[in-house]
């Protein structure tokens, strides 16, 4: 797995692994509020179908789905502005397919969106939507 990670980010362009690191800063800091809030995490980039699904965890009985967008700043609009319909569609497809390797049959489940807005790297503007769509 290694590898294929290192493979991944010797093919990145300096702009892509930037936003890249900046993508891990922000799942690592949904990560910790997640926990602060007994989420309990059960995978991490979980990849099907040519897609991702940021973090899944349960909240009590509830399975959940969390999409996590960070920006460094506001000034292209609010990170989950990015979570658009499409994007929608290819996460409940991949919660789908989790569900089913998963053999879970038919779990309360919703999709969160987590928002991160980094600013000067003193404080952040954190936002969670829960059962966002």
């Amino acid at each position: 797995m290694e590898e294929e990670q290192a493979g991944r980010f010797r093919n990145m362009t300096e702009p892509e692994y930037e936003a890249h690191a900046l993508g891990q800063k922000g799942e690592e800091i949904a990560l910790a509020r997640l926990k602060k809030n007994k989420y309990r995490i059960v995978e991490r980039n979980y990849r099907l179908f040519r897609g991702e699904i940021d973090i899944i965890a349960y909240d009590g009985d509830t399975l959940v789905f969390c999409e996590v967008k960070t920006r460094a700043s506001g000034e292209f609009g609010r990170p989950e502005e990015s979570v658009t319909p499409a994007k929608q569609r290819q996460i409940r497809k991949i919660a789908q397919g989790y569900i089913m390797e998963k053999g879970l049959g038919d779990p309360d489940c919703r999709f969160d969106v987590i928002s991160i807005i980094l600013g000067d790297g003193k404080e952040c503007d954190f936002r969670h939507f829960p059962d966002a769509f």
